[in-house]
């Protein structure tokens, strides 16, 4: 969506803090032990208790409040009863949801509790790299170059992206135009952003694979070669300078 009213721009800071508080109540509620399920269900009573509703489960009939991804997965991880949350994990949450007419994205990965994987270092570089991205961000600036800028940045410390998942436009529905905002240099992509668009940025920066291929349950994504993956998210309001972080409660930079 475009930004055109002030009235818009605080049903977006609405939404936004509802993702955002939602995604940090649950990354600080993640503990050894707790399901993935029970993780879900807490956040789906904090988005309730917000009056906000899942846009997964309003635009896919997601069977989650969330998305909880966990190790290999690398997004769309459906919560479960049988999983638990180990040490080490490298886990992954996704929290949309609309309020009012309006919709926000975000999300973060992290280490659960000690980094006995060493998985750490590939969530620090997809936070940098998400910052970075989202600094270079205005009106008028190609959508390929910020993608060009996260695969750039990627290989710089030694990692890949993957190619098939991006971020998208959003505000009055889940994904509006620009569709594709891809972690990598689309050549063939001319769109540019636009001043007050709306926009959620994701990275996805992997350790081996370039591609996520869906599991049998029809949600679940994994990497073509293996590996990890971790992604983090913001959702923003492009402008001619830095953008407006509306989702910058959710503390994924600490």
């Amino acid at each position: 969506m475009s930004i055109t009213k002030q009235e818009e721009l605080d049903g977006m800071m609405r939404v936004s803090q509802a993702v955002a508080t939602t995604l940090k109540e649950m990354r600080n509620h993640a503990r050894p032990g707790i399901t993935t399920k029970e993780l879900d269900d807490f956040g789906g009573a904090i988005l309730n208790s917000l009056g906000a509703k899942s846009a997964l489960r309003l635009t896919y009939n997601f069977p989650g409040w969330t998305c909880i991804s966990t190790n290999q997965e690398v997004a769309h991880g459906i919560p479960v009863p049988h999983k638990i949350l180990q040490e080490g994990d490298l886990v992954n949450i996704d929290v949309s949801a609309e309020l009012d007419g309006f919709w926000s994205d975000n999300g973060g990965s992290f280490v659960m509790g000690q980094d006995l994987h060493q998985h750490q270092p590939l969530v620090e570089t997809s936070k940098k790299i998400l910052q970075k991205a989202i600094q270079n961000i205005k009106g008028g600036v190609r959508v390929a170059e910020i993608g060009r800028l996260i695969e750039t940045e990627a290989k710089k410390a030694g990692y890949k992206v993957i190619k098939n998942l991006t971020g998208h436009g959003i505000g009055r529905s889940l994904h509006e135009e620009p569709h594709e905002i891809a972690n990598y240099y689309d050549k063939y992509n001319p769109t540019r952003f636009r001043k007050n668009s709306v926009v959620a940025i994701e990275t996805f920066i992997s350790t081996a694979s370039t591609n996520a291929n869906t599991l049998p349950d029809g949600w679940t994504l994994i990497g073509n070669k293996g590996g990890y993956v971790a992604q983090h998210e913001h959702t923003i309001v492009v402008t001619d300078d830095k953008p407006i972080i509306l989702t910058h409660m959710n503390e994924i930079w600490g």
